[in-house]
């Protein structure tokens, strides 16, 4: 730790998802499961829909990103908390911090964006099903990614310059398992009203953006398969979005439970436990949701462990 006298901290340390030391080896272990399933999940969603030729649609295609994103933040996250279960002095660079901060914000703000544009490709397929593959064509897909991707990056740097142009003096001890703005700027010993202006006017535009292009493609997507004159046709169309509308239901409901609670009931420890859903236990479940709930991935991986060599084959 810093001496207290100097002006410029060099290390942080994290406190952890708890701080009571019966409980460090058994939260490793539920934590290492948790991204174990994670890594296994994504990472086999990534694969599928890479070397399996009934998967290569732009729904997939966006599926694929999106497991590539839960992969990555949970990265940015899991391994750091899963050492500091297991040694005693929980400590982090000061600039590995601000990498780590830069890389959640890449994948959480990547993970907004590439929710909107999935329902937006459900709008699509599901209201104008005759040009669908003329309005997400291969270029579209490409571009839409490539921005979400861009605009992460952007923001990340963006956001993280501004909480680490703050000064930190005497505490460095950080009340969360990971580099996060809101409990890294309360350690701050100088004028933070600028970097919380920057933190909370990106998080509350990128959720208002994301999320009004979700409501309105979903209210479409609705009224559309109102008009349809037949159960089945019903079914089945509900069925090609009931998986993103539950994965964008558990993905903003904690968001906005986090953001909109009232501020005589906010504390920092209910933001670690809001933290843990949406970096770890989220990308966790996505995979599930999709896998579960969709017929064609299921068929895909019968197939890959059948026979993966005519998987690859068939590319």
């Amino acid at each position: 730790m810093a001496p207290r006298n100097l002006s410029h901290v060099t290390e942080f340390i994290l406190v952890g998802v708890s701080d009571r030391a019966e409980l460090q080896v058994p939260l490793f272990f539920v934590f290492l499961v948790i991204y174990m399933l994670t890594a296994a999940g994504n990472l086999g969603i990534i694969t599928l829909t890479t070397v399996d030729s009934r998967l290569q649609t732009p729904m997939y295609f966006f599926l694929r990103h999106l497991a590539v994103i839960n992969f990555g933040n949970s990265t940015v996250i899991a391994p750091k908390m899963l050492v500091n279960f297991l040694v005693s002095k929980k400590t982090t660079l000061y600039y590995e911090c601000a990498t780590q901060l830069g890389g959640f914000l890449i994948f959480i703000v990547a993970e907004i964006f590439m929710l909107a544009v999935m329902a937006y490709d459900r709008y699509v397929a599901i209201c104008n099903p005759l040009l669908y593959m003329v309005v997400v064509s291969r270029r579209v897909c490409l571009l839409l990614v490539s921005l979400t991707y861009l605009y992460g990056f952007c923001t990340a740097i963006v956001v993280s310059s501004c909480v680490f142009s703050v000064s930190y003096c005497s505490s460095n001890k950080i009340n969360h398992f990971y580099c996060d703005n809101v409990p890294l700027l309360a350690l701050s010993c100088s004028d933070t009203h600028l970097p919380e202006t920057v933190v909370f006017t990106s998080a509350a535009t990128n959720l208002f953006f994301s999320m009004s292009i979700v409501l309105v493609s979903y209210f479409n997507i609705v009224l559309s398969i109102l008009r349809i004159r037949s159960s089945e046709g019903r079914k089945k169309a509900f069925s090609t979005c009931a998986s993103h509308m539950m994965a964008v239901t558990v993905f903003y409901g904690t968001l906005l439970f986090m953001y909109l609670q009232p501020q005589t009931n906010h504390s920092l420890d209910t933001d670690k436990m809001a933290s843990v859903f949406y970096t770890l236990v989220i990308p966790m479940l996505n995979p599930m949701i999709y896998s579960l709930r969709n017929k064609d991935v299921k068929d895909a991986l019968k197939r890959f462990v059948t026979n993966p060599r005519n998987s690859f084959k068939s590319m």
